[in-house]
């Protein structure tokens, strides 16, 4: 057996093929992965080869050992037959209107500094008035949704001439981006990837990264940090961040209280 397998692969569709795809995707052998849920070798491998259909707690406990994202979650138990033990709703539906209250409260709790809500391809959700204040000098054909926010931050015409550590925010950007693909094997990751490759080595950074964004004759220095929902049980929820930024010194502080 072989763990080299290409991890950018497309998923195959039935239930065995998937466990093997996310197996190597883990770099666990068989042995490891059947110690972990407590079955054995045989019974794994008759799974992965479609001899044998894994009940649904079974196919539970393979995806809490292999850490499968609930997107991918949902297409094991569809694809053994069973209904998912999570849900993928809209953002507006009624359900998840408390999701989106929470949502509200925090962007607007976060005023004046700027925050914003992003999906699990980090396309932008919402965001409140102090991040689109940010955006003012966009061209508006950027704005046209669905903004991705890490090709609006490094497009030319969008925020990257304005940021002052570009290569060095670039570089930190996409290193996020490549370790979250890492978990997710998410194709919309990937095509990021592709689309901005960091080709130099770069310094490394100080205790916490900076962003420093220009405006106008001044340059704003934020410290980001990222919020997500604990345990949640949709996948439009698992999916969704935060992205809160705060003032990295008192000269930003002071221009942002200004409004």
């Amino acid at each position: 057996m072989t763990l080299d397998a290409p991890l950018d692969a497309p998923a195959p569709t039935d239930v065995g093929a998937l466990v093997r795809h996310w197996r190597q995707r883990r770099r666990l052998s068989q042995q490891a992965l059947s110690d972990q849920c407590g079955v054995s070798t045989r019974h794994l491998s008759y799974i992965e080869t479609g001899k044998a259909r894994p009940s649904p707690t079974m196919v539970g406990q393979l995806s809490e050992a292999l850490a499968v994202p609930l997107r991918e979650r949902r297409r094991l138990f569809t694809a053994a037959g069973f209904v998912p033990d999570t849900s993928e709703l809209p953002l507006g539906a009624p359900a998840l209107a408390e999701v989106n209250d929470a949502l509200e409260q925090i962007l607007a709790g976060h005023e004046p500094y700027p925050a914003l809500v992003i999906d699990g391809g980090w396309d932008l959700v919402t965001a409140n008035d102090a991040a689109y204040r940010l955006l003012a000098d966009v061209p508006p054909e950027l704005l046209e949704p669905p903004v991705n926010v890490v090709r609006l931050s490094l497009d030319p015409r969008g925020l990257a001439p304005r940021i002052a550590n570009l290569d060095e925010w670039r570089a930190a950007i996409m290193s996020r981006i490549r370790h979250e693909h890492d978990t997710t094997g998410d194709p919309r990751l990937a095509a990021l990837l592709s689309d901005f490759p960091v080709r130099r080595p770069q310094p490394t950074p100080g205790i916490v990264l900076t962003l420093r964004l220009r405006s106008g004759s001044d340059v704003l220095s934020f410290l980001t940090t990222t919020t997500v929902f604990g345990t949640p049980g949709d996948v439009t929820v698992a999916e969704l961040a935060i992205e809160a930024l705060y003032p990295a010194d008192a000269a930003t502080r002071a221009l942002l209280s200004q409004g």
